[in-house]
């Protein structure tokens, strides 16, 4: 069988854990179509690994929009973004899968299974920043409303369930030939706390209601909003350059500011408030807070910060994605 028939297919835990079904019905067709070795990583550390030992493997990502960009930026750190197209089975909730689908991979388990099988390559841009941090879908200032959390708690993605998944075993586990029979098991388990991969590269905590999550609530409804929501409410003093042209100073204060990879160019949207929103593509864009005061902004729904000042270049056509031939524009792009 060529290598282009030979699959590493990676489940995300939480898409086990989520949407059983679907995962076993993407597994199953892909298996079914192809020379298949799955995986269920049970750390971040066997994750990075299993895509650096994945050969001439093509990777097939089942999971949500952070196990997308989680596979993103492995293979972008490990100079390996540019090989092989990467496919995406979404599975989870849809407001947890909308930046894959809006890229091109089918909402459902068997389409997207079949387009890793038979798709096209779809050639899409990247945002680096000056801090090697990697943007799939866009960048938001101010952070704003949370984007939905994963039905699990951040820091407990990578943990065992147990039984290990279907056909599946940790990192380690195989899925020989098209009937991808693999053997059961837990996988080792792991905190997840190295650098860049930790509980806060996966946002806050979602473990549901809590006592002091209750205490924290009528806190803040005694005590009324806080400087950041005052803050919010003025606008924010940014300072937003694209490729060296001033679009906004820090004396004519913003309400949000919107940076997306599209067409070869970066995108930037500054909407200031005492005026209509200003466009503009560039190659780069930097934002910095007034004064060297800091600023946190959204990168790929993730909030980061905070930061005095932050760079993002383009990366044209810069990583691939499989996708239905019909999901592909008539430039091919």
């Amino acid at each position: 069988m060529s290598a282009p028939d030979q699959l590493l297919v990676v489940i995300d835990p939480v898409a086990r854990r989520c949407d059983g079904e679907s995962v076993r019905i993407a597994r199953d067709v892909l298996c079914g179509g192809a020379a298949a070795k799955v995986c269920v990583p049970g750390t971040p550390e066997e994750f990075v690994r299993a895509l650096a030992r994945r050969g001439s493997r093509r990777l097939v990502v089942i999971g949500d929009d952070r196990a997308l960009v989680r596979a993103v930026r492995a293979l972008h750190h490990g100079g390996d973004l540019g090989g092989n197209a990467l496919s995406l089975v979404p599975v989870g909730p849809r407001e947890t899968v909308r930046l894959g689908v809006s890229l091109g991979a089918p909402p459902g388990a068997v389409t997207a299974a079949r387009a890793v099988l038979g798709g096209v390559a779809r050639r899409l841009d990247l945002l680096v920043d000056d801090r090697g941090g990697v943007v799939v879908g866009g960048v938001r200032i101010p952070e704003g409303t949370p984007s939905p959390e994963p039905v699990v708690a951040p820091e407990a993605r990578f943990r065992p369930s147990g039984g290990g998944g279907p056909g599946a075993s940790g990192a380690g586990a195989s899925g020989a030939g098209p009937s991808g029979p693999g053997t059961p098991g837990a996988g080792p388990s792991g905190s997840g706390t190295t650098s860049g991969w930790g509980p806060a590269a996966w946002g806050p905590s979602v473990w549901g209601p809590s006592v002091w999550g209750t205490c924290r609530s009528l806190v803040r409804t005694l005590v009324g909003p806080g400087a950041g929501r005052v803050a919010s409410a003025r606008g924010q003093r940014l300072r937003v350059e694209a490729d060296g042209r001033l679009l906004a100073d820090v004396d004519d204060p913003v309400d949000g500011v919107t940076v997306v990879a599209r067409d070869g160019a970066a995108e930037v949207v500054v909407r200031p408030r005492a005026a209509p929103p200003r466009r503009w593509t560039a190659r780069t864009v930097t934002v910095a807070g007034a004064g060297g005061e800091c600023y946190r902004y959204r990168a790929d729904a993730e909030p980061t910060g905070p930061v005095p000042t932050r760079t993002w270049t383009v990366r044209p056509g810069a990583w691939t994605l499989l996708v239905p031939a019909r999901a592909l524009p008539a430039d091919g792009q």
